[in-house]
């Protein structure tokens, strides 16, 4: 945190509230600034004003943020920071206060020298959710006095009015919102949602603390997040429920000077375990950059040329000519890189793409120092990094092999799909569904009831490998795989081309039982550890078959749960009697009956895949499928009074 102290290059007051432009537009358009009207969008507003006091932090004035979902839906985000300025704004003849809630992209942030980096740039803050809100108060303390306004729907309905006196050092700002019914889809706070999003802003801001609570529960839930280890502590949580080759990450950190002005740092820890995937995370400003960019590209130049130097340096390659591929280094690799600066341009599709070229050379330059350094000074673990990326290199070469046997000449050669692939005779990927079914019975229902125009079939016989404790090699001799990557046509990994995709929806049915279950758990491991871009693009399913089929008469139903059971019995009353059917398997159904009720576009549920905490997600897929027991066993009793149909 001292290290950014100096960054404030002005006195941060009335003066640097600059206008830039008018506020009507938001509600007209809510999702061009917050992005959609749905659940996304509704938390968005929480983090804008999170964001907020994030920069307050990054600037040296903040280290502590309290979030309260109050009952109602009504959120209060609060600070220590230094206090939205009030006072007399010159150029709009209001109160300072009332500019940053009135009008958008008013701020400290827009060259008036009140901060020198900054994360809330990437949204429209304060105004945005002002706008947004069916009614909204803002608290000020400072300078010995407790500023407070009033909002409905953007528009004030009070004055900037002094309530009450504080310590002269009692500083920040508290903001209290209810979202607008009007604008959102539906408004319900999810606090898991809420808390990856805080536990993140910890890790990457050292010693700030954020706390999150949640009256709605009785008791209350509260999660308290600081860690004084920063983004080594984001490593550490990442790897927790892995086999580590050094027990601790490896960190560095530098700062560029232009003259006498630091105008970026960037933040580098890594650490290796005995897996196979590769986990890189890069943050601009704390803005999680999903689809990486410059600073992702320094990294990874100079971590490779890092290692073959060292190796080198060391005598470890058999052949003096020998040399490692970004691939096999980065196996097991666990990474943050954060770096900070003042003007972040973001590109690509999801504008989460680092584009600042400037920042390459000094992300490059700490890397290849600082590994190289680590390295010399810690020969044991640089043996032992060193020789899990030549055992990935033999591997990778295997695997290469076996991956040739899974390529097919083109999309449309027919001639090389798996031969228990039922195909389909559209052509255009985006009419094309294929249906990953267990067993060869609900197979050749499947088969038999479906429309072949459009849907494609795949029968899996048994549970297919668990990939995360499989190398690349042994996964490619997995049958059920290969035909799964050779059906799909679009390759796996580094390789993986989605536009050469020939379905759009992937969808996993599976029986309503334990062992169901656990087959679609480890076909998700396979998408998400080496075709992530299937969940990310929204074209991985997982079917809904009915659980009861309820008949009376010449009435007939499918119910899917057993509350819905209960609520449809009680409907149709008990006199007679109606014949209830458990459906224990896919097997079961016949073709009409599998169609109607689990392939039929215009009558079957199923659940889109998706993944909103990359990080949780990938901790839990360890967990749960990864080598070690005893964090599985604690998970499972954790949780295990959550599970209310267990079908054994």
């Amino acid at each position: 945190m001292e290290d950014l102290q100096h960054e404030v290059s002005a006195d941060y007051g009335a003066s640097q509230i600059q206008v830039l432009e008018g506020l009507e537009a938001v509600r007209r358009r809510p999702g061009m600034y917050i992005g959609s009207t749905d659940s996304r969008g509704l938390h968005h507003l929480v983090y804008e004003l999170v964001d907020n006091s994030i920069d307050e932090a990054m600037a040296g004035f903040c280290d502590h943020v309290n979030i309260v979902i109050h009952r109602g839906e009504t959120v209060t985000v609060s600070d220590n920071g230094r206090g939205i300025p009030v006072g007399y704004h010159e150029k709009t003849g209001k109160d300072a206060l009332e500019v940053a809630l009135t009008i958008l992209h008013a701020g400290g942030k827009f060259g008036g020298g009140g901060y020198k980096v900054s994360g809330g740039l990437h949204g429209v803050g304060l105004s945005c959710v002002n706008a947004l809100s069916e009614e909204l108060t803002v608290e000020v303390r400072r300078g010995g006095k407790i500023h407070r306004q009033q909002y409905q729907r953007g528009i004030p309905v009070t004055k900037v009015e002094v309530v009450g006196a504080c310590a002269e050092n009692d500083t920040g700002t508290s903001v209290t919102f209810k979202p607008d019914a009007e604008i959102f889809d539906e408004v319900r706070f999810e606090f898991a949602k809420l808390k990856s999003r805080l536990r993140e802003l910890a890790f990457l801001n050292a010693g700030v603390r954020i706390t999150a609570i949640d009256e709605r529960e009785e008791p209350q839930l509260e999660r308290d997040y600081c860690f004084e280890g920063g983004i080594r502590s984001f490593v550490s949580y990442y790897n927790k429920n892995k086999e580590v080759l050094h027990p601790d990450p490896i960190y560095f950190s530098a700062k560029r000077m232009e003259n006498g002005e630091e105008t970026a740092t960037v933040e580098i820890a890594m650490q290796y375990n005995d897996g196979y995937n590769e986990d890189i995370y890069t943050y601009a400003n704390n803005i999680n950059t999903h689809e990486g960019g410059a600073h992702l590209e320094g990294f990874k130049l100079a971590l490779t040329r890092a290692i073959n130097d060292y190796a080198k340096r060391a005598n470890l390659f058999k052949d003096k000519d020998s040399s490692l591929s970004g691939e096999d280094i980065r196996e097991g690799l666990t990474a943050v890189i954060s770096v900070k600066l003042q003007e972040p341009q973001f590109e690509g599709q999801t504008k989460t793409k680092l584009g600042n070229a400037d920042i390459r050379p000094l992300v490059s330059n700490t890397v290849y120092k600082g590994l190289s350094e680590f390295l010399d000074e810690n020969p044991q673990i640089g043996r032992l990094i060193v020789d899990k990326c030549l055992m990935a290199s033999r591997a990778r070469e295997a695997a290469r092999k076996a991956r040739d046997l899974t390529r097919r000449k083109t999309a449309l050669d027919s001639t090389a799909l798996p031969g228990k692939l039922s195909d389909c005779t559209e052509k255009d990927a985006s009419k094309c569904e294929i249906f990953l079914v267990e067993g060869d019975s609900a197979g050749g229902s499947a088969k038999m009831g479906r429309n072949p125009k459009y849907q494609a079939i795949l029968p899996l016989r048994g549970k297919i490998l668990n990939v995360e404790k499989a190398r690349l090699d042994r996964m490619l001799s997995s049958d059920a795989i290969k035909y799964m990557i050779t059906a799909f046509g679009a390759g796996i990994d580094t390789e993986f081309d989605v536009t050469k995709l020939r379905y759009h929806k992937i969808i996993c049915m599976t029986d309503a039982d334990v062992d169901g279950s656990h087959i679609r758990i480890l076909l998700l491991t396979f998408f998400y550890r080496h075709m992530r871009p299937l969940i990310d693009e929204g074209y991985v399913y997982i079917a809904q078959p009915p659980l009861y089929r309820v008949k009376r008469g010449k009435m007939q139903c499918y119910v899917y749960s057993d509350e819905e059971l209960d609520e449809k019995l009680k409907e149709i009353g008990p006199d007679p009697k109606p014949e209830i059917q458990r459906y224990k398997g896919l097997g079961e159904m016949n073709p009409e009956q599998l169609w109607e009720t689990t392939m039929d576009p215009e009558q079957r549920l199923m659940l889109k895949v998706t993944v909103e905490d990359a990080v949780e997600a990938d901790r839990l897929f360890t967990l749960l499928m990864g080598d070690k027991v005893e964090p599985r066993r604690e998970f499972i009793e954790q949780n295990a009074k959550l599970v209310t149909d267990l079908d054994i």
